[in-house]
């Protein structure tokens, strides 16, 4: 039995800059500082450590309260920057993969991303793709990347009605951080070259395998063996 679980950004699709932009304006309108993440790194984090760090970064007081309010205002926004973004892109190899996904028995196809659950859908269903997973681990369900990953293949295990310890992992992602959260559950990592690292980093890292982007020859028979 497999459990699939994707990123998003990077991985599934590029937004074209639209979480950052809806992250800024969400800082600008919650805590006045539109500067708050200038110095946080986005890439393989989670929506409540990015919104973590930022308050920190302006000395704000970083509850979950205070969290929550910054996360209501980017989703306000998002809603808005995903369909006008003209940079939004669905990565080669993903519509393959799903399809490989949906004819495969005993395979439950997840999300495993830091996005919130409805910042994950706004920003799959511009792509008309949001509908192909049926359960993931979230940004909401836990601030650790690795946390969230157990959850998220606790969910598609219980879909498979078996144990996770009777499933095959895989987390498919384009980070350095996807790599290291599937490492610590126990899960094999197939990385695509399709962020801001090559094939090379991300083996340098652990990756169980790495291709330029799930369309290259091998990266399909690599996730479902």
């Amino acid at each position: 039995m497999l459990v699939l679980l994707f990123d998003i950004d990077g991985t599934l699709i590029d937004s074209g800059g639209a979480g950052k932009r809806a992250m800024v304006a969400a800082f600008a309108q919650v805590t006045g500082r539109a500067d708050a993440c200038e110095r946080v790194p986005f890439a393989g984090m989670t929506d409540r450590a990015i919104v973590r760090a930022g308050l920190e970064a302006v000395g704000q007081v970083a509850d979950a309260a205070a969290i929550d309010a910054v996360i209501r205002a980017y989703l306000d926004v998002l809603e808005d920057e995903v369909p006008r973004s003209h940079r939004y892109v669905v990565h080669a190899g993903i519509a393959g993969a799903l399809e490989r996904g949906r004819a495969t028995p005993r395979c439950a196809v997840g999300l495993g991303t830091g996005n919130v659950r409805d910042g994950a859908r706004l920003k799959l269903s511009r792509a008309g793709i949001y509908e192909h997973f049926a359960f993931g681990g979230f940004g909401c369900d836990a601030e650790d990347r690795a946390e969230l990953l157990r959850i998220g293949a606790a969910r598609g295990a219980e879909r498979l009605g078996a144990p996770v310890s009777a499933c095959r992992v895989v987390v498919i992602g384009d980070t350095p951080k996807d790599i290291a959260a599937a490492r610590a559950i126990g899960a094999e990592c197939v990385a695509v070259a399709t962020g801001s690292y090559g094939c090379e980093a991300l083996l340098a890292h652990g990756a169980t395998y790495a291709f330029r982007d799930l369309a290259e020859d091998g990266a399909l028979g690599a996730i479902f063996g």
